[in-house]
């Protein structure tokens, strides 16, 4: 088949990261007989600094003419001022709206023999196999913001519509798995939450009746998660509860650099970006972990291309190279040889050749 992919880099370790996508992408293109174009562009704070916007207009141009879009990382301390009038993460959020996408999926897969790596007991993650459905679009991110110089004010939002949708998301995955969802909220507190558990309710009992739900309150969710990661399958929560819940979640795995992240919409097209963010304190080292934006590139290919086996290709070729005992510094235990974002994605390569 032919693609169009595009790439937006972005800042800190984004490039590096989203390089190494590209070399396995284009070798499942080589190995499986496909054609993948791949088109740049500028994301977040680089595109600050050369254009001013951190969403350039060439850059949304490229994005809506594509089957898919790679993102690598976006931000960094350069441009961290909250007072600023322009940020990198308003690009990404005017992304998001642009290519309609309004739930995230944070797929968490434990290695086995990165176990050491997870600061929980090892006899805890055994079994580990979730899957966070975060809604992307609504909530208090995108609510009404006020401040002056002694009070500031977020406002949460959502519509039955947004949370409709993005439960039924939640169940299909569901139904495809182990057949439970937990559904994450604050209705003990939060009028926004007390809508989000009837909803739910209404949508599972109606739609999904064959499928387990579990209902949660948001500190709850983040102590079990900790105690008994392995009983959850897939939860579905908002989108800042998701956001912090899925951080949580990466230290299941031991790491930031391990986990991908899909976000999608009704169309085929999506976003898919590593969980982690642009690591500044190690951009331009050549050491960051380019496993997760790899995964990101195998969601890509299953999700927005309909490439299953290529993508388990990609999946299997990971966990290769993590069983020969290839190492960056993030997943590392004391003793072993950390090597290279380089070094990493070329033993990726050897397992796909």
């Amino acid at each position: 088949m032919e693609a169009l992919i595009t790439l937006l880099p972005g800042d800190g370790i984004g490039p590096d990261v989203t390089s190494s996508a590209q070399r396995v992408l284009q070798t499942v293109a080589d190995k499986f007989g496909h054609r993948f174009e791949f088109s740049e562009a500028l994301m977040g704070g680089i595109a600050i600094d050369e254009t001013g916007d951190p969403l350039p207009a060439a850059t949304t141009a490229a994005c809506e003419a594509s089957d898919a879009v790679l993102l690598g990382a976006v931000g960094g301390p350069k441009w961290s001022d909250p007072n600023a009038p322009v940020r990198p993460e308003q690009g990404l959020l005017q992304l998001r709206a642009l290519l309609g996408v309004y739930a995230n999926l944070r797929p968490v897969k434990i290695y086995p023999e990165l176990a050491s790596a997870s600061p929980l007991k090892a006899e805890l993650l055994e079994g580990v196999d979730l899957l966070v459905v975060r809604e992307l679009t609504g909530g208090i991110y995108f609510g009404d913001k006020t401040r002056d110089a002694h009070s500031a004010s977020d406002v949460c939002t959502y519509h039955s519509h947004e949370i409709e949708r993005i439960v039924r998301v939640a169940a299909r995955l569901a139904a495809g798995r182990r057949k439970r969802l937990c559904s994450v909220d604050k209705a003990n507190v939060l009028e926004t939450s007390r809508l989000w558990r009837e909803v739910t309710d209404r949508v599972m009992a109606a739609e999904f009746p064959e499928i387990e739900l579990e209902t949660l309150l948001v500190d709850a969710a983040a102590m079990h998660l900790l105690s008994r990661p392995a009983s959850f399958d897939v939860i579905v929560t908002e989108n800042m509860f998701g956001d912090i819940l899925t951080d949580e979640a990466s230290m299941l795995a031991g790491s930031m650099g391990m986990l991908p992240s899909a976000s999608l919409g009704d169309a085929k097209r999506g976003l898919y970006e590593p969980i982690h963010g642009s690591a500044p304190d190690i951009a331009g080292r050549g050491i960051a972990n380019p496993c997760a934006a790899i995964a990101s590139a195998a969601l890509m290919l299953r999700l927005s291309l309909g490439l299953a086996d290529e993508a388990a290709a990609i999946e299997g070729a990971i966990a290769a190279a993590i069983s020969d005992g290839n190492r960056t510094t993030d997943i590392a235990a004391p003793g072993d040889q950390a090597i290279s974002t380089h070094e990493m994605t070329d033993a990726i390569i050897r397992h796909l050749s």
